[in-house]
């Protein structure tokens, strides 16, 4: 990976593969899921149920690091060997793979991608049966080229199966490497049945080694989650220009254009569209809300009919009551909006509270900060803010009252009225600017 990570945690879909893999194994209702790790490794995640890490003192390869987790199990347990750096595999998969197998025998996943470089080969006989599995790297290159069913790593056999095949391992190969593959050329010298079952889904079964396969697997999540969401009914423009990356609930007749990114936990309910280029994480959009084109919300909720954008961004705790218009570049932060309100033009609203049926012209900023403390403004019912005025905080804007356009407002307004706090403008004759005089 070129990373100072360890493979298994770099992201996919904005989560570690390490978290893929566990979700899978945890959906299977295990008694134990055993992490086989490196000494000194921080990186184990916590709050697992029935999780144990188990070191591999050396880096001895992938037979190597299941003897060193079969030291931690009975010998009639069923194990399931998983690798943390194929994350994909799927649930329907693996369950069929636990149907096959028998109580002496072993059983494999195997594929057939359109691009098995790589990977192990699954060897057969005149048959049709398994009778090993071949590194890449140790096969003659024409042999390579006419095997193209692939070995995904994935395997199932009791415990004492598993450790007798293991017992006698060599690492006679290119990489020096014990090989858990080797027990299946084990398992056919003794006899035991070997089974397998080819993956639905192809590239799901794939893992990564590199960023070019990480890249790959983005696009399988991808594919995956855009026809979840059309099975749902949502209309997607483009399929495939569509980033999922957490939990999207739906309701009927949501929209989403081209190159959407979803992320955290987002709710869109009945009638929504979400713009061409938008970005929501963990966000709630009620019914018949649109957010235009390029705007970015986190950490918000808009409320029913509202508009959102272009180029809006919304963060930090938002909340849009109904039917509120927010336009152009604008920026709110840490504040709510009335029903019926209006932010259209070029402004920041940050810690403040806005009510229902207001106005605040473009330009418009509320100077929250002081320098040590984030200070609040609150604009009540129906005012009317002109463009290109500030409100220092904290500062009250009273119900119904006007503030003229370029003010800066220090002191609360009295509800009703027009409050101006501008210089008289003023224009000096004769004056030139230095170096024209």
């Amino acid at each position: 990976m070129r990373s100072e990570r360890p493979k298994v945690l770099q992201t996919l879909a904005g989560r570690p593969l390490l978290d893929w893999v566990l979700e899978t194994a945890l959906s299977l209702n295990p008694e134990r899921i055993l992490l086989v790790h490196p000494p000194d490794a921080d990186w184990i995640p916590a709050g697992v149920p029935r999780l144990t890490g188990v070191v591999q003192p050396s880096p001895l390869g992938s037979g190597d690091a299941v003897r060193c987790a079969l030291q931690h199990v009975d010998p009639g347990d069923r194990i399931l060997v998983l690798y943390g750096d194929v994350p994909l595999v799927s649930f329907d998969d693996i369950a069929g793979l636990l149907d096959v197998v028998q109580d002496d025998g072993l059983a494999l996943l195997t594929a057939r991608p359109q691009d098995p470089g790589g990977y192990g080969r699954v060897l057969r006989d005149a048959r049709g049966r398994i009778c090993a599995v071949r590194e890449e790297r140790d096969l003659d290159p024409a042999e390579t080229f006419k095997l193209k069913e692939i070995n995904t790593g994935v395997m199932t056999a009791r415990a004492a199966r598993l450790k007798h095949w293991l017992r006698d391992l060599r690492n006679d190969n290119a990489q020096g490497e014990y090989y858990l593959t080797d027990v299946v050329a084990r398992a056919v010298a003794d006899g035991s049945p070997i089974l397998d079952r080819e993956a639905r889904d192809n590239d799901g079964a794939l893992g990564a080694n590199d960023a070019r396969d990480l890249a790959r697997l983005e696009a399988v999540v991808r594919r995956r989650k855009a026809e979840s969401l059309l099975d749902a009914g949502v209309h997607v423009l483009d399929p495939l220009r569509l980033d999922v990356r957490g939990t999207v609930v739906v309701g009927r007749d949501v929209v989403l254009d081209v190159d959407v990114i979803l992320e955290g936990r987002v709710e869109l309910a009945d009638g929504v569209r979400v713009g061409a280029f938008s970005y929501l994480r963990d966000v709630t959009v009620e019914s018949g809300a649109e957010i235009r084109p390029f705007s970015h919300l986190e950490d918000a909720r808009v409320g029913a009919g509202c508009r959102v954008g272009p180029y809006a961004r919304l963060r930090d705790g938002v909340v849009l009551a109904g039917c509120v218009r927010v336009g152009n570049f604008v920026e709110l932060k840490k504040c709510s909006i009335g029903d019926g309100s209006k932010i259209l033009h070029l402004s920041y609203v940050g810690d403040a509270r806005i009510g229902r049926d207001v106005n605040l012209g473009a330009g418009v900023v509320t100077v929250n900060y002081d320098g040590t403390n984030k200070n609040t403004t609150v604009v009540e019912d129906g005012a009317f803010v002109g463009c290109g005025s500030e409100l220092v905080a904290p500062v009250v804007v009273g119900a119904g009252s006007y503030v003229g356009a370029g003010s800066t407002v220090t002191e609360d307004t009295p509800p009703g009225e027009l409050t101006l706090a501008r210089a008289r403008q003023v224009t000096v004759r004769g004056w030139r600017p230095p170096g024209k005089r």
